[in-house]
């Protein structure tokens, strides 16, 4: 099975990329997670993209906050899946973040997912893998069946509450 690289531009962002690692090992996929900045430490930002493929990852998470270049530097040096988390900073509640994820030019695409939603980073991640692996889909139908599950079961407990 592919890895899914996480990297964050910051140790402040692993509460985000937290929610992305859980869903990742409920679904049994292997992942390793990096602190790589865009500004800080392009060399080994651009390395690691540069490597991925040949590392065994079939996807790459990118999360950052403030100007969020991460997933766009790391989609530009890999042909690699990208997916990009903004997160919220200090200011303008992670809207910056977001459109610094989402506005890439054309020719380096970033999927994005919404402010600090590190589990469905994790999810599109699974689904891009799953294209190509059965078990891995089969988990992930599993998944979507017991949040059904869950769900009707809360409106049953509300209906008969109400």
């Amino acid at each position: 099975m592919k890895k899914v690289g996480i990297v964050m531009g910051s140790d402040s962002d692993l509460p985000v990329i937290q929610k992305a690692v859980d869903q990742l090992r409920a679904l049994e996929i292997p992942f390793e997670v990096h602190v790589y900045s865009a500004h800080r430490t392009p060399v080994e930002a651009r390395d690691f993209s540069l490597s991925a493929r040949e590392k065994g990852f079939g996807v790459i998470i990118a999360a950052a906050g403030m100007a969020a270049h991460l997933a766009g530097a790391i989609a530009a040096n890999t042909t690699l899946p990208v997916i990009g988390i903004p997160c919220k900073g200090p200011a303008l509640d992670g809207m910056d973040a977001l459109l610094s994820t989402v506005q890439m030019p054309s020719g380096i695409p970033v999927a994005t997912v919404g402010v600090n939603n590190g589990a469905n980073a994790a999810l599109l991640a699974a689904q891009i893998l799953a294209v190509e692996d059965a078990a891995l889909a089969q988990r992930l139908s599993a998944k979507r069946a017991a949040d059904t599950a869950k769900v009707l079961e809360k409106d049953a407990g509300i209906a008969a509450r109400l």
